[in-house]
């Protein structure tokens, strides 16, 4: 997680919490079914603000703590999820025992990661037999105002990566499997602004930038008739990966 827009995100920890969608819980589950009986002890690296941490720890028995590079995202998820230890860290320096863990999972994180260490580092702290699992919220650009959306404020690393070749994972780690789930998200304008100001490529862009941002945007939810606090459906498709630890 070296590049700067990774470690962006605590300046509109805020805007992230608000704006950002929570992951859905089958989608959770998928990713920790493959889990050997017993096994509850889960690291959520990349946490955040904690909107996979508070989905995992629903999870029957489970241990959870979170990891993230940046204090005021582990603050605001300390309020949201109380009780899960957090930790500063990166999934190349993860700050854990060796073979502590059964599973460890990254919810929009794993495309800043270098995945030939993160792999390995992984791959030390979980069990023979535990899971690095992945995902994504993405939005649906198969509709032609979310495509529109995206033009204006910019892809993502998350969203070129998985329209490509999709996550890269090393050894110790068997081959990925996948899954998606589509549904779709009620927001009003100023939920999509927010989300618009949590991404990383807004975040760090100029003032002049911002402004074209915001105004484009603007002009579209004119053009959809979303005024006020009207609600407009976003679609999303849950992207979820999963490998065993061999």
């Amino acid at each position: 997680m070296s590049d700067a827009r990774a470690t962006s995100f605590g300046s509109q920890a805020g805007a992230y919490e608000l704006a950002r969608p929570d992951y859905p819980f089958e989608a959770v589950a998928w990713l920790l079914e493959q889990l050997p009986h017993g096994a509850r002890r889960i690291a959520d690296v990349g946490a955040g603000t904690g909107k996979l941490t508070r989905v995992l720890v629903k999870a029957p028995d489970a241990e959870v703590v979170a990891v993230d590079p940046d204090a005021e995202m582990l603050a605001i998820l300390r309020q949201n999820v109380p009780g899960v230890p957090t930790f500063i860290g990166t999934a190349e320096r993860l700050p854990l025992p060796d073979a502590s863990l059964d599973a460890v999972v990254f919810a929009q994180a794993w495309h800043w990661v270098e995945p030939i260490a993160g792999s390995a580092e992984v791959g030390r702290v979980v069990r023979s037999g535990g899971v690095l699992g992945l995902i994504w919220n993405i939005r649906d650009e198969r509709t032609d105002w979310v495509r529109r959306l995206t033009a204006i404020m910019h892809g993502s690393a998350a969203e070129q990566m998985l329209a490509d070749a999709g996550p890269q994972v090393a050894s110790p780690f068997g081959p990925l499997t996948s899954q998606e789930w589509e549904w779709t998200r009620p927001m009003t304008r100023a939920q999509l602004h927010d989300l618009a100001t949590s991404r990383s490529y807004v975040i760090t862009a100029p003032d002049d930038e911002k402004k074209r941002i915001r105004r484009e945007m603007d002009d579209l939810f004119d053009e959809l008739g979303a005024h006020g606090d009207d609600v407009i459906d976003l679609p999303y498709v849950t992207r979820a990966f999963r490998a065993v630890r061999e």
